[in-house]
Protein backbone atom coordinates (compact mmCIF):
# COMPACT_ATOMS: atom_id res chain seq x y z
CA UNK A 1 0.00 0.00 0.00
CA UNK A 2 0.84 3.76 -0.57
CA UNK A 3 0.09 6.41 1.77
CA UNK A 4 -1.69 9.63 -0.06
CA UNK A 5 0.25 12.92 0.63
CA UNK A 6 -1.29 15.82 1.83
CA UNK A 7 -2.96 17.44 -0.96
CA UNK A 8 -3.44 14.03 -2.84
CA UNK A 9 -5.77 12.95 0.22
CA UNK A 10 -7.64 16.14 0.81
CA UNK A 11 -9.21 15.57 -2.82
CA UNK A 12 -10.85 12.80 -1.05
CA UNK A 13 -11.77 14.42 2.13
CA UNK A 14 -13.81 17.35 0.46
CA UNK A 15 -15.71 14.56 -1.79
CA UNK A 16 -19.22 14.73 -1.44
CA UNK A 17 -22.35 14.00 -3.92
CA UNK A 18 -22.83 18.19 -4.69
CA UNK A 19 -19.06 18.05 -5.35
CA UNK A 20 -17.47 15.50 -6.49
CA UNK A 21 -13.30 15.48 -7.13
CA UNK A 22 -12.63 13.98 -10.26
CA UNK A 23 -11.04 15.71 -13.65
CA UNK A 24 -11.95 14.31 -17.00
CA UNK A 25 -10.81 15.02 -20.49
CA UNK A 26 -12.58 14.72 -23.72
CA UNK A 27 -11.17 13.83 -26.93
CA UNK A 28 -13.09 14.48 -30.25
CA UNK A 29 -11.57 12.36 -33.47
CA UNK A 30 -11.85 11.74 -37.00
CA UNK A 31 -12.36 8.04 -38.30
CA UNK A 32 -9.23 7.11 -40.35
CA UNK A 33 -9.52 7.42 -44.22
CA UNK A 34 -11.33 4.20 -45.94
CA UNK A 35 -12.00 3.23 -42.03
CA UNK A 36 -13.96 -0.31 -42.05
CA UNK A 37 -17.89 0.03 -40.98
CA UNK A 38 -17.26 -1.73 -38.06
CA UNK A 39 -14.42 0.59 -36.78
CA UNK A 40 -15.84 1.93 -33.54
CA UNK A 41 -17.38 -1.09 -32.60
CA UNK A 42 -13.95 -3.00 -33.45
CA UNK A 43 -12.14 -0.27 -31.12
CA UNK A 44 -14.66 -0.93 -27.86
CA UNK A 45 -14.31 -4.70 -28.44
CA UNK A 46 -10.60 -3.98 -28.30
CA UNK A 47 -10.64 -1.89 -25.35
CA UNK A 48 -13.02 -5.00 -24.00
CA UNK A 49 -10.16 -7.37 -24.52
CA UNK A 50 -7.46 -5.89 -22.73
CA UNK A 51 -7.24 -6.51 -19.07
CA UNK A 52 -3.75 -5.36 -18.37
CA UNK A 53 -3.91 -2.68 -16.40
CA UNK A 54 -0.93 -0.60 -14.84
CA UNK A 55 -1.11 2.58 -12.39
CA UNK A 56 -2.84 4.71 -11.86
CA UNK A 57 -5.50 2.69 -13.44
CA UNK A 58 -5.50 -0.20 -10.78
CA UNK A 59 -5.16 1.59 -8.16
CA UNK A 60 -8.18 2.04 -5.23
CA UNK A 61 -8.63 2.66 -1.99
CA UNK A 62 -7.27 0.37 0.62
CA UNK A 63 -10.04 -0.31 3.77
CA UNK A 64 -8.90 0.12 6.80
CA UNK A 65 -9.74 1.27 10.23
CA UNK A 66 -8.06 4.88 9.85
CA UNK A 67 -8.79 4.96 6.06
CA UNK A 68 -10.92 7.91 6.27
CA UNK A 69 -7.79 9.89 7.97
CA UNK A 70 -5.23 8.39 6.46
CA UNK A 71 -6.15 6.71 2.86
CA UNK A 72 -3.74 4.54 0.99
CA UNK A 73 -4.05 3.30 -2.35
CA UNK A 74 -3.84 -0.92 -2.99
CA UNK A 75 -3.41 -2.55 -6.19
CA UNK A 76 -6.74 -3.98 -7.15
CA UNK A 77 -6.42 -7.40 -8.99
CA UNK A 78 -9.74 -7.69 -10.42
CA UNK A 79 -10.48 -4.30 -12.38
CA UNK A 80 -14.08 -4.69 -13.81
CA UNK A 81 -13.39 -3.76 -17.23
CA UNK A 82 -16.99 -3.51 -18.09
CA UNK A 83 -17.77 -1.24 -15.56
CA UNK A 84 -15.32 0.73 -16.38
CA UNK A 85 -15.25 1.17 -19.99
CA UNK A 86 -18.90 2.38 -21.49
CA UNK A 87 -20.25 2.85 -24.82
CA UNK A 88 -22.44 5.61 -25.52
CA UNK A 89 -24.23 7.10 -29.13
CA UNK A 90 -25.36 10.44 -29.89
CA UNK A 91 -28.79 10.55 -32.23
CA UNK A 92 -27.12 10.92 -35.90
CA UNK A 93 -26.08 13.36 -36.67
CA UNK A 94 -24.77 14.54 -33.16
CA UNK A 95 -23.32 18.22 -33.21
CA UNK A 96 -21.73 20.21 -30.24
CA UNK A 97 -24.81 21.13 -28.31
CA UNK A 98 -25.98 17.13 -28.34
CA UNK A 99 -22.19 16.27 -26.98
CA UNK A 100 -21.94 18.92 -24.67
CA UNK A 101 -25.37 18.17 -22.79
CA UNK A 102 -24.32 14.25 -22.47
CA UNK A 103 -21.28 15.22 -21.29
CA UNK A 104 -22.27 17.62 -18.40
CA UNK A 105 -24.64 14.68 -17.60
CA UNK A 106 -21.61 12.04 -17.55
CA UNK A 107 -19.49 14.50 -15.35
CA UNK A 108 -21.84 14.96 -13.03
CA UNK A 109 -22.20 11.63 -11.66
CA UNK A 110 -19.64 10.85 -8.70
CA UNK A 111 -16.90 7.87 -9.29
CA UNK A 112 -17.47 4.64 -7.38
CA UNK A 113 -15.24 4.98 -4.39
CA UNK A 114 -15.17 1.33 -4.11
CA UNK A 115 -13.32 0.83 -6.90
CA UNK A 116 -10.44 2.00 -9.40
CA UNK A 117 -11.35 5.94 -9.36
CA UNK A 118 -11.93 6.26 -13.41
CA UNK A 119 -14.21 5.55 -16.06
CA UNK A 120 -13.49 5.62 -19.87
CA UNK A 121 -16.82 6.14 -22.12
CA UNK A 122 -16.59 5.83 -26.15
CA UNK A 123 -19.20 7.98 -28.03
CA UNK A 124 -20.42 8.01 -31.60
CA UNK A 125 -22.57 9.12 -33.67
CA UNK A 126 -20.84 12.65 -34.24
CA UNK A 127 -21.82 15.17 -37.31
CA UNK A 128 -19.11 13.74 -39.87
CA UNK A 129 -18.44 10.07 -38.76
CA UNK A 130 -16.60 11.47 -35.91
CA UNK A 131 -16.39 10.10 -32.34
CA UNK A 132 -15.05 11.21 -28.60
CA UNK A 133 -13.52 10.02 -25.80
CA UNK A 134 -14.75 11.05 -22.43
CA UNK A 135 -12.26 9.32 -19.74
CA UNK A 136 -12.65 10.75 -16.29
CA UNK A 137 -9.78 10.03 -13.37
CA UNK A 138 -10.33 11.27 -9.67
CA UNK A 139 -8.38 14.55 -8.87
CA UNK A 140 -6.26 12.26 -5.82
CA UNK A 141 -4.75 10.16 -8.82
CA UNK A 142 -4.36 12.89 -11.40
CA UNK A 143 -3.32 16.44 -12.45
CA UNK A 144 -3.53 18.40 -15.45
CA UNK A 145 -0.13 17.80 -16.86
CA UNK A 146 0.07 13.73 -15.51
CA UNK A 147 -3.10 13.57 -17.99
CA UNK A 148 -1.44 15.31 -20.92
CA UNK A 149 1.48 12.94 -20.27
CA UNK A 150 -1.07 9.87 -19.97
CA UNK A 151 -2.62 10.82 -23.45
CA UNK A 152 0.35 11.34 -25.29
CA UNK A 153 1.60 7.98 -24.74
CA UNK A 154 -1.86 6.13 -25.67
CA UNK A 155 -1.61 8.15 -28.62
CA UNK A 156 0.72 8.29 -31.46
CA UNK A 157 2.17 10.98 -34.54
CA UNK A 158 1.76 8.98 -37.38
CA UNK A 159 -1.97 8.28 -39.06
CA UNK A 160 -0.29 4.69 -40.19
CA UNK A 161 -0.09 3.30 -37.10
CA UNK A 162 -3.58 1.36 -36.40
CA UNK A 163 -2.07 -0.03 -33.25
CA UNK A 164 -4.80 0.05 -30.26
CA UNK A 165 -3.31 -0.23 -27.26
CA UNK A 166 -6.01 1.22 -24.22
CA UNK A 167 -4.16 3.87 -22.23
CA UNK A 168 -4.88 1.72 -18.73
CA UNK A 169 -2.38 -1.30 -19.94
CA UNK A 170 0.47 1.05 -21.75
CA UNK A 171 3.13 2.27 -19.63
CA UNK A 172 3.73 2.40 -16.11
CA UNK A 173 3.50 5.58 -13.32
CA UNK A 174 4.78 5.08 -10.35
CA UNK A 175 3.23 5.77 -6.96
CA UNK A 176 3.80 8.97 -5.15
CA UNK A 177 3.09 8.41 -1.57
CA UNK A 178 4.71 7.53 2.13
CA UNK A 179 4.92 3.70 2.29
CA UNK A 180 2.25 1.78 4.36
CA UNK A 181 4.27 -1.44 4.58
CA UNK A 182 7.97 -2.37 5.90
CA UNK A 183 9.04 -2.97 9.09
CA UNK A 184 8.15 -1.01 11.89
CA UNK A 185 11.52 0.34 12.35
CA UNK A 186 11.76 1.17 8.57
CA UNK A 187 8.41 3.06 8.86
CA UNK A 188 9.41 4.97 11.86
CA UNK A 189 12.79 6.03 10.40
CA UNK A 190 11.29 6.82 7.35
CA UNK A 191 8.68 9.27 8.91
CA UNK A 192 11.56 10.77 10.89
CA UNK A 193 13.62 11.63 7.64
CA UNK A 194 10.45 13.22 6.10
CA UNK A 195 9.86 14.70 9.48
CA UNK A 196 13.38 16.38 9.71
CA UNK A 197 13.36 17.14 6.06
CA UNK A 198 9.53 19.21 5.86
CA UNK A 199 10.50 21.07 9.12
CA UNK A 200 13.59 22.56 7.78
CA UNK A 201 11.79 24.44 5.09
CA UNK A 202 8.99 26.35 7.98
CA UNK A 203 10.86 29.06 8.11
CA UNK A 204 11.21 29.74 4.62
CA UNK A 205 7.32 28.45 4.27
CA UNK A 206 6.73 30.91 7.15
CA UNK A 207 7.93 34.01 5.51
CA UNK A 208 6.58 33.21 1.87
CA UNK A 209 3.04 33.19 4.00
CA UNK A 210 3.27 36.61 5.39
CA UNK A 211 4.04 38.34 2.28
CA UNK A 212 1.20 36.16 0.90
CA UNK A 213 -1.12 37.88 3.51
CA UNK A 214 0.31 40.76 3.95
CA UNK A 215 2.35 40.82 7.31
CA UNK A 216 5.89 41.57 7.66
CA UNK A 217 8.33 44.18 6.54
CA UNK A 218 9.04 42.85 3.13
CA UNK A 219 4.92 42.19 2.39
CA UNK A 220 4.38 42.99 -1.17
CA UNK A 221 1.38 45.60 -1.93
CA UNK A 222 0.74 44.45 -5.56
CA UNK A 223 -0.08 40.45 -4.41
CA UNK A 224 -3.27 38.99 -4.23
CA UNK A 225 -4.47 38.77 -0.39
CA UNK A 226 -6.71 35.06 0.48
CA UNK A 227 -9.99 35.63 1.10
CA UNK A 228 -10.13 39.47 -0.29
CA UNK A 229 -11.92 38.46 -2.93
CA UNK A 230 -15.46 39.80 -3.30
CA UNK A 231 -18.39 38.10 -2.77
CA UNK A 232 -20.50 37.30 -6.10
CA UNK A 233 -22.52 34.89 -7.87
CA UNK A 234 -19.82 32.24 -8.61
CA UNK A 235 -19.15 31.98 -5.04
CA UNK A 236 -22.14 30.24 -3.09
CA UNK A 237 -22.91 26.80 -2.44
CA UNK A 238 -22.85 24.38 -5.38
CA UNK A 239 -25.51 21.32 -6.60
CA UNK A 240 -24.53 18.06 -8.05
CA UNK A 241 -25.77 18.74 -12.00
CA UNK A 242 -22.94 19.91 -13.97
CA UNK A 243 -22.57 21.89 -17.45
CA UNK A 244 -19.92 22.02 -19.79
CA UNK A 245 -19.48 24.21 -22.71
CA UNK A 246 -15.97 24.75 -25.19
CA UNK A 247 -14.09 27.45 -27.16
CA UNK A 248 -11.39 26.86 -29.54
CA UNK A 249 -8.41 29.95 -30.85
CA UNK A 250 -5.60 29.61 -33.41
CA UNK A 251 -2.59 29.92 -31.03
CA UNK A 252 -0.99 31.98 -33.52
CA UNK A 253 -3.67 35.01 -32.75
CA UNK A 254 -3.26 34.98 -29.03
CA UNK A 255 0.88 34.91 -29.80
CA UNK A 256 0.15 37.61 -31.76
CA UNK A 257 -1.78 39.46 -29.98
CA UNK A 258 0.60 38.66 -26.65
CA UNK A 259 3.32 40.37 -28.77
CA UNK A 260 1.97 43.50 -29.28
CA UNK A 261 0.31 43.90 -25.82
CA UNK A 262 4.12 43.14 -24.39
CA UNK A 263 2.65 40.30 -22.50
CA UNK A 264 2.58 36.74 -21.49
CA UNK A 265 0.20 34.12 -23.35
CA UNK A 266 -1.36 33.48 -20.00
CA UNK A 267 -2.03 37.31 -19.66
CA UNK A 268 -3.96 37.08 -22.67
CA UNK A 269 -5.54 33.98 -21.47
CA UNK A 270 -6.61 35.90 -18.03
CA UNK A 271 -7.65 38.96 -19.82
CA UNK A 272 -10.12 37.20 -22.46
CA UNK A 273 -11.58 35.46 -19.22
CA UNK A 274 -11.99 38.78 -17.15
CA UNK A 275 -14.14 40.42 -20.01
CA UNK A 276 -15.97 37.29 -20.59
CA UNK A 277 -16.51 36.96 -16.93
CA UNK A 278 -17.52 40.93 -17.12
CA UNK A 279 -19.89 41.40 -19.29
CA UNK A 280 -21.52 38.06 -18.12
CA UNK A 281 -22.00 38.79 -14.91
CA UNK A 282 -22.86 42.93 -15.60
CA UNK A 283 -25.77 41.27 -17.73
CA UNK A 284 -27.31 39.72 -15.20
CA UNK A 285 -27.00 42.03 -12.48
CA UNK A 286 -24.20 40.48 -10.54
CA UNK A 287 -21.17 42.43 -10.99
CA UNK A 288 -19.03 42.92 -8.04
CA UNK A 289 -17.84 46.33 -7.51
CA UNK A 290 -14.79 45.06 -6.91
CA UNK A 291 -12.34 43.61 -8.52
CA UNK A 292 -12.55 38.98 -9.14
CA UNK A 293 -9.79 37.03 -8.13
CA UNK A 294 -8.55 33.99 -9.94
CA UNK A 295 -7.06 31.09 -8.05
CA UNK A 296 -4.04 30.09 -10.54
CA UNK A 297 -2.93 26.22 -10.62
CA UNK A 298 0.65 26.01 -11.35
CA UNK A 299 2.72 22.35 -12.26
CA UNK A 300 5.53 21.83 -10.04
CA UNK A 301 5.58 18.26 -11.53
CA UNK A 302 9.96 17.76 -12.27
CA UNK A 303 10.57 16.80 -16.24
CA UNK A 304 9.80 13.35 -17.08
CA UNK A 305 7.85 12.87 -13.43
CA UNK A 306 5.46 10.46 -14.17
CA UNK A 307 4.43 10.12 -10.47
CA UNK A 308 0.34 8.87 -9.41
CA UNK A 309 -1.32 12.04 -7.52
CA UNK A 310 -0.93 15.39 -7.58
CA UNK A 311 1.63 18.39 -8.64
CA UNK A 312 0.59 21.60 -8.41
CA UNK A 313 0.66 24.67 -6.23
CA UNK A 314 -1.41 27.75 -6.45
CA UNK A 315 -0.84 31.87 -7.23
CA UNK A 316 -3.47 34.10 -6.77
CA UNK A 317 -4.12 36.89 -10.19
CA UNK A 318 -6.10 40.01 -9.78
CA UNK A 319 -8.93 39.96 -12.78
CA UNK A 320 -9.66 43.40 -12.94
CA UNK A 321 -13.14 43.22 -13.75
CA UNK A 322 -13.83 46.27 -12.40
CA UNK A 323 -12.32 47.86 -15.28
CA UNK A 324 -13.96 48.79 -18.99
CA UNK A 325 -10.91 49.57 -20.86
CA UNK A 326 -9.48 46.26 -21.83
CA UNK A 327 -5.71 47.65 -22.24
CA UNK A 328 -5.58 48.93 -18.74
CA UNK A 329 -7.67 45.77 -17.66
CA UNK A 330 -4.89 43.75 -19.50
CA UNK A 331 -1.68 45.93 -18.09
CA UNK A 332 -3.46 45.23 -14.07
CA UNK A 333 -3.36 41.56 -14.43
CA UNK A 334 0.48 41.71 -16.56
CA UNK A 335 1.36 43.67 -12.89
CA UNK A 336 -0.63 41.11 -10.61
CA UNK A 337 1.10 37.67 -12.40
CA UNK A 338 4.57 38.76 -13.11
CA UNK A 339 4.63 39.71 -8.62
CA UNK A 340 2.53 36.49 -8.00
CA UNK A 341 5.31 34.75 -9.98
CA UNK A 342 8.20 36.21 -8.26
CA UNK A 343 6.46 35.47 -5.15
CA UNK A 344 6.91 31.69 -6.05
CA UNK A 345 10.06 31.91 -7.72
CA UNK A 346 11.60 33.07 -4.93
CA UNK A 347 11.12 29.90 -2.94
CA UNK A 348 13.13 26.32 -3.30
CA UNK A 349 11.51 23.60 -4.62
CA UNK A 350 12.31 21.60 -1.41
CA UNK A 351 9.53 24.06 0.43
CA UNK A 352 6.95 24.06 -2.50
CA UNK A 353 4.75 21.15 -0.99
CA UNK A 354 5.24 22.76 2.99
CA UNK A 355 3.84 25.87 1.15
CA UNK A 356 0.88 24.24 -1.02
CA UNK A 357 -0.49 22.84 1.94
CA UNK A 358 -0.39 26.16 4.32
CA UNK A 359 -1.68 28.27 1.23
CA UNK A 360 -4.58 25.41 0.16
CA UNK A 361 -5.08 24.97 3.44
CA UNK A 362 -7.68 27.38 5.20
CA UNK A 363 -9.63 26.81 1.58
CA UNK A 364 -9.87 22.96 2.14
CA UNK A 365 -10.60 23.09 5.72
CA UNK A 366 -13.48 25.50 4.84
CA UNK A 367 -14.87 22.63 2.51
CA UNK A 368 -14.16 20.19 5.04
CA UNK A 369 -16.00 22.01 7.90
CA UNK A 370 -19.19 22.92 5.64
CA UNK A 371 -18.10 26.55 5.73
CA UNK A 372 -17.34 26.72 1.99
CA UNK A 373 -19.61 28.75 -0.03
CA UNK A 374 -21.32 30.67 3.15
CA UNK A 375 -18.65 33.28 3.75
CA UNK A 376 -15.83 35.69 1.61
CA UNK A 377 -13.97 32.88 -0.97
CA UNK A 378 -10.43 32.79 -0.94
CA UNK A 379 -10.92 33.45 -4.71
CA UNK A 380 -13.80 33.91 -7.09
CA UNK A 381 -12.88 31.69 -10.20
CA UNK A 382 -10.38 29.08 -10.54
CA UNK A 383 -8.31 29.93 -14.61
CA UNK A 384 -6.27 26.86 -15.50
CA UNK A 385 -3.48 26.74 -18.64
CA UNK A 386 -2.08 23.31 -19.32
CA UNK A 387 0.39 22.78 -21.77
CA UNK A 388 -0.67 19.79 -24.30
CA UNK A 389 1.18 18.09 -27.58
CA UNK A 390 2.41 20.70 -30.21
CA UNK A 391 1.91 17.84 -33.46
CA UNK A 392 -1.13 16.04 -34.51
CA UNK A 393 -1.93 13.09 -32.79
CA UNK A 394 -3.93 9.46 -33.88
CA UNK A 395 -5.75 6.78 -32.23
CA UNK A 396 -5.55 3.46 -34.27
CA UNK A 397 -4.91 5.82 -37.11
CA UNK A 398 -8.04 8.36 -36.25
CA UNK A 399 -7.03 11.60 -35.59
CA UNK A 400 -7.15 13.90 -32.51
CA UNK A 401 -9.32 16.70 -33.98
CA UNK A 402 -9.72 18.91 -30.71
CA UNK A 403 -9.17 18.26 -26.64
CA UNK A 404 -11.12 19.75 -23.75
CA UNK A 405 -10.07 20.05 -20.01
CA UNK A 406 -13.26 19.35 -17.69
CA UNK A 407 -12.73 20.44 -13.84
CA UNK A 408 -13.69 19.70 -10.37
CA UNK A 409 -15.73 22.51 -8.71
CA UNK A 410 -16.95 22.89 -4.86
CA UNK A 411 -18.96 25.20 -2.75
CA UNK A 412 -17.56 28.56 -3.03
CA UNK A 413 -16.55 28.05 -6.71
CA UNK A 414 -19.11 27.21 -9.23
CA UNK A 415 -16.95 28.40 -12.36
CA UNK A 416 -13.71 26.50 -13.45
CA UNK A 417 -11.77 27.94 -16.78
CA UNK A 418 -9.32 25.59 -18.06
CA UNK A 419 -7.67 25.00 -21.72
CA UNK A 420 -5.05 23.15 -23.22
CA UNK A 421 -2.71 23.24 -26.01
CA UNK A 422 -2.96 21.16 -29.07
CA UNK A 423 -1.50 21.55 -32.51
CA UNK A 424 -1.39 24.58 -32.49
CA UNK A 425 -4.78 25.60 -31.01
CA UNK A 426 -5.68 26.45 -27.36
CA UNK A 427 -8.33 24.85 -26.41
CA UNK A 428 -10.99 26.36 -23.41
CA UNK A 429 -12.98 23.97 -20.99
CA UNK A 430 -15.68 25.88 -19.26
CA UNK A 431 -17.68 23.67 -15.99
CA UNK A 432 -20.10 25.26 -14.02
CA UNK A 433 -23.21 24.42 -11.65
CA UNK A 434 -25.81 23.97 -13.44
CA UNK A 435 -28.38 25.72 -11.20
CA UNK A 436 -25.87 28.59 -10.36
CA UNK A 437 -25.02 29.46 -14.02
CA UNK A 438 -28.24 28.10 -16.01
CA UNK A 439 -26.80 30.39 -18.95
CA UNK A 440 -22.96 28.99 -19.14
CA UNK A 441 -22.87 29.06 -22.92
CA UNK A 442 -22.63 33.01 -23.02
CA UNK A 443 -19.60 32.92 -21.17
CA UNK A 444 -18.23 30.84 -23.73
CA UNK A 445 -19.04 32.88 -26.65
CA UNK A 446 -18.26 36.47 -24.56
CA UNK A 447 -14.66 34.97 -24.44
CA UNK A 448 -14.42 34.94 -28.06
CA UNK A 449 -15.92 38.64 -27.88
CA UNK A 450 -13.50 39.69 -25.30
CA UNK A 451 -10.66 38.49 -28.04
CA UNK A 452 -11.96 40.56 -30.58
CA UNK A 453 -12.19 43.66 -28.43
CA UNK A 454 -8.34 43.00 -27.53
CA UNK A 455 -7.26 42.35 -30.74
CA UNK A 456 -8.96 45.91 -31.57
CA UNK A 457 -7.84 47.78 -28.56
CA UNK A 458 -4.23 46.90 -30.29
CA UNK A 459 -4.70 47.51 -33.87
Amino acid sequence: MKRLKPLDAAWLLVESRDTPMHVAGLQIFSQPKNAKASFLRDLIDRFRADSTFVPPWNLRLAESPLSGLFPAWEIDKNVDLDYHVRHSALPEPGGERELGVLVSRLHSHPLDLKRPLWECHLIEGLEGGRFALYTKMHHALMDGMAGMRMIQRAMSESPRNREIVPPWSLGSLKQRGDSAGGSLSERLGALYQNVREQAETLPEVGRAMAQVWGRGKDADPALVRPFNAPKSVLNGRVTAPRRFATQQYEMTRLRVLAKKAGVTLNDIVLSICAGALRRFLDESGELPAEALTAGLPVSIRPQGDDSVGTAITFILGNLATDVADPRERLEKIRISTVHAKEHLQGLRKTSLNNYTSAFMGPFILSLMTGLGGRGRPMFNVTISNVPGPEKPLYFAGARLEAMYPISLLSHGQALNITCVSYAGTLNFGYTGCRDTLPHMQRLAVYTGEALEELEQAYS
